[in-house]
């Protein structure tokens, strides 16, 4: 099933021909979807509707898309897709920086768009509805609910994206392993690794930087130079 029949996917974007283009190929895949031409109103749908994931332009007037997803993931945790004119590797980061789960540029084609879509929903349903560990997992001071999708160190509960948060649990169920990069992409994004070392390497830092900020600088992650990551 592609989606609940009360969840939507939610299009921001300040161009209304993107929009309107962007809405007629979801509904031929069978999607539900919601059009805002602004950030602000695309938190306001929030907090109405229930949202299964989020395309969202970058360059918009008021507030932009970076800032609107540094909002949304004070609180969720749904796929966001970036959609941005701005194709140098800096800006990609920034995207992933702020919690963005993939980045297109434009002018893309509406299948290349779809294809990631229904990628991102794959996964985040594959997660969420995840029994396949159904326990809490533990290193150190660090526990993950891989029910609920919580993590804590130390007591106090840190915030992660999708892609941040199933890096973390694929390390704690690997212990003591070194992942390698490729490995890492793999199993993640589920998709051939094709020179991706800096999407993991963003996400590894952020995720680093979170846990370190939730201990006093304490290293959980480790780098092993030349091999990878791990716990």
């Amino acid at each position: 099933m592609k989606y609940e029949n009360n969840e939507y996917i939610l299009i921001v974007d300040d161009d209304m021909d993107i929009r309107n283009l962007l809405g007629i190929y979801l509904e031929n895949e069978g999607y539900k979807y919601i059009k805002c031409d602004s950030a602000q109103r695309a938190l306001e749908v929030l907090e109405e509707y229930r949202i299964a994931l989020i395309l969202l332009d970058i360059m918009m007037p008021g507030m932009d898309g970076i800032q609107a997803c540094l909002k949304i993931r004070q609180s969720a945790k749904m796929p966001i897709i970036f959609m941005s004119a701005k194709a140098e590797d800096i800006d990609i980061v920034q995207g992933l920086t702020a919690g963005g789960d993939d980045y297109i540029v434009k002018p893309f084609q509406p299948i290349q768009l779809l294809s990631r879509v229904k990628a991102q929903l794959r996964r985040y349903r594959q997660y969420n509805d995840n029994n396949d560990f159904g326990k809490n997992l533990h290193y150190r001071e660090l526990s993950m609910d891989t029910q609920s999708r919580q993590v804590w160190v130390n007591g106090r509960e840190i915030r992660l994206t999708m892609k941040e948060y199933e890096i973390l649990q694929l390390l704690l169920l690997n212990k003591g392993m070194v992942l390698s990069i490729p490995q890492i992409y793999e199993r993640i994004w589920r998709e051939e690794f094709l020179h991706s070392e800096n999407t993991v390497m963003m996400h590894i830092a952020n995720l680093r930087n979170k846990i370190k900020e939730a201990t006093e600088g304490e290293e959980y992650v480790q780098t092993v130079w030349g091999r990878g990551y791990k716990l």
